[in-house]
């Protein structure tokens, strides 16, 4: 028999795994520690030896205690807008790879965006961030309730 709360959560996986940006074998952020973002500031690989499964999402951490942060308050350390880019989100509320390298923490919420060699949206985001966050924070929950 399933209780409510497993329910739940297996409801919840399958949303993430369907609207979150993951790889096709459910890993997020390309393998970088979401927990590093906020300690160090710096985007660092995580290590499979160091792995959670959250919510159907598989995340890597650099040690134990990033692993162990994460675990005790996962919410915490989770990208915005399903680790999509922030800008993309914003501007045209759709769902767009990332550079796991260009990030910003701010007010304790993790944002990645899309980096290339010609386009750098963390930069636009700059210019712009309280209308680019705003609209970003009304367009994910959309994507989440009109594509389940």
């Amino acid at each position: 028999m399933i209780c409510l709360n497993q329910l739940s959560a297996f409801s919840q996986a399958d949303v993430n795994k369907k609207h979150y940006n993951i790889s096709k074998s459910g890993l997020a952020i390309d393998g970088y520690d979401p927990v590093a973002y906020f300690l160090t500031n710096k985007a660092t690989k995580g290590n499979k030896d160091f792995a959670v499964m959250h919510q159907g999402v598989l995340y890597y951490f650099s040690s134990i205690k990033n692993k162990d942060l994460f675990k005790s308050n996962p919410q915490m350390y989770l990208p915005q807008y399903g680790g999509w880019c922030a800008y993309a989100m914003g501007s045209t509320g759709e769902k767009v790879e990332i550079d796991p390298e260009t990030f910003k923490v701010k007010d304790g919420k993790l944002y990645l965006f899309y980096h290339s060699w010609t386009n750098n949206t963390l930069t636009k985001w700059n210019k712009d961030e309280v209308s680019l966050k705003m609209k970003a924070d009304a367009n994910w929950p959309k994507i989440l309730d009109t594509k389940k």
